[in-house]
């Protein structure tokens, strides 16, 4: 184990002066690094499922596959939480949706009469941990958003909604008290059309006045940030999704809200990493939810690809602290823990490469249009040792490095998912 150890250190250090001669500074590198938190995403360990007694999804989500061992109760997805973050290194925040609310058999309650003490297990658990929780209105999976939630014409329904998106403000409130970490809510709904709509802007008039009525409750912007989220269609909304980026955009930017960016939410052609400049000339903060499309939003684990290394690279180049970073998968088909650790880790990876790239030079070669050392030099930097900084910063942080942590995962699989019927 010490000679292990000894090589993972002898390793940075090489590591080290590599990086120097470029004038990046590692020990700098890792101390960001270490201050970056991912907001976790709890649905990715039960397939999006929840406590509400509901058995499928609606609203244009599927979580295929049937990989034994998901969790079932707060206890379960609780411990596989607990596993997840053990092997993940870095201070980190937790994801709910209002849809895990933690009922007693006297406080049941449906989604327009949640209250704080629906989440006092969640925020227990998080204190004890030392997360944050970010928080998410849950406008699916429920038999008043059969056909829309907050742009239905049914005004019973719509006014249900409307409750529900306000009961939401008002627990992240208390999340935010509680674990004194401001909470990001986070609205998304599944509304629109399979085929081509005769009346676009209806739908959307009836949006506006929705979220209006939601954000006009009082609720302390310091420690609530309400984020928008657009989707470009989805499963039998193909031809017409109300909550448009458009209207997103523009609704986050009257009302001082963040637009949250999705980057399986968009034509399969366009790049997130290229709307992050562009937003942040505007806006104060963005928020993301990193995800993997697969031809269409299919919310596959998080890798270490281009298209992930390009989005860190644009969170770091401008500032970490103006995005607001959270995952977005669900995948039913693997072991649920691996995937949350595959996918967290990946995304700590992209951030850790973008942050030892030498920006500022790379910037001046750019501005000096010296294109072709530019692009030499950003080819060449991708065989430069990260993984050597990766594994110290692992070993720093008390987590296996390498592949290595997936033995504990085969562990917990024969002694705990296994048993779970």
């Amino acid at each position: 184990m010490n000679q292990a150890v000894d090589k993972i250190k002898a390793d940075y250090q090489s590591a080290k002066k590599q990086y120097a001669k470029l004038g990046v500074d590692t020990e700098a590198a890792l101390a960001e690094l270490s201050q970056i938190s991912i907001s976790m995403h709890c649905w990715q360990g039960d397939d999006v499922i929840g406590f509400e007694g509901n058995t499928e999804l609606s609203g244009g989500i599927q979580a295929t596959g049937n990989y034994p061992g998901r969790a079932r109760t707060p206890e379960e997805l609780m411990a596989d939480i607990d596993q997840a973050l053990s092997l993940i290194p870095g201070q980190h925040r937790l994801n709910l949706h209002a849809s895990y609310a933690i009922f007693n058999d006297d406080n049941q309650v449906d989604r327009n009469q949640l209250k704080p003490e629906h989440f006092k297990a969640w925020v227990d658990f998080a204190k004890t941990r030392g997360l944050g929780i970010d928080f998410n209105p849950t406008f699916f999976s429920h038999p008043k958003a059969a056909e829309a939630t907050l742009s239905s014409q049914d005004e019973d329904i719509r006014k249900f909604w409307i409750e529900h998106g306000q009961c939401c403000l008002r627990i992240a409130e208390y999340f935010a008290e509680e674990l004194d970490s401001a909470c990001t809510v986070n609205i998304w709904i599944p509304d629109g059309l399979k085929d081509v709509p005769a009346d676009r802007t209806a739908p959307r008039a009836r949006l506006k006045d929705s979220l209006d009525q939601i954000i006009a409750i009082p609720y302390d912007k310091d420690k609530v940030n309400v984020a928008v989220e657009s989707k470009v269609f989805g499963i039998g909304l193909e031809s017409y999704t109300v909550g448009s980026h458009e209207f997103y955009m523009n609704y986050a930017a009257q009302n001082n809200l963040l637009c949250l960016l999705d980057n399986g939410h968009y034509h399969p052609t366009e790049s997130v990493a290229d709307k992050i400049s562009a937003m942040l000339l505007f806006y104060d903060k963005v928020a993301l939810h990193v995800t993997r499309p697969v031809r269409w939003d299919s919310d596959h684990v998080v890798l270490y690809d281009d298209r992930t290394k390009e989005i860190a690279k644009e969170i770091i180049r401008n500032g970490s602290d103006r995005v607001i970073l959270g995952l977005d998968f669900f995948d039913a088909s693997i072991n649920r823990i691996s995937a949350w650790v595959v996918g967290m880790r990946n995304m700590q990876k992209a951030l850790l490469n973008a942050l030892l790239l030498p920006a500022d030079k790379l910037a001046k070669l750019q501005d000096k249009k010296e294109f072709t050392k530019l692009m030499m030099l950003q080819e060449e930097l991708k065989l430069y040792p990260v993984g050597a900084v990766w594994n110290y910063f692992c070993q720093q942080n008390k987590v296996p490095e390498q592949e290595y942590w997936f033995k504990e995962i085969e562990q917990y699989e024969k002694e705990i998912l296994s048993k779970r019927q």
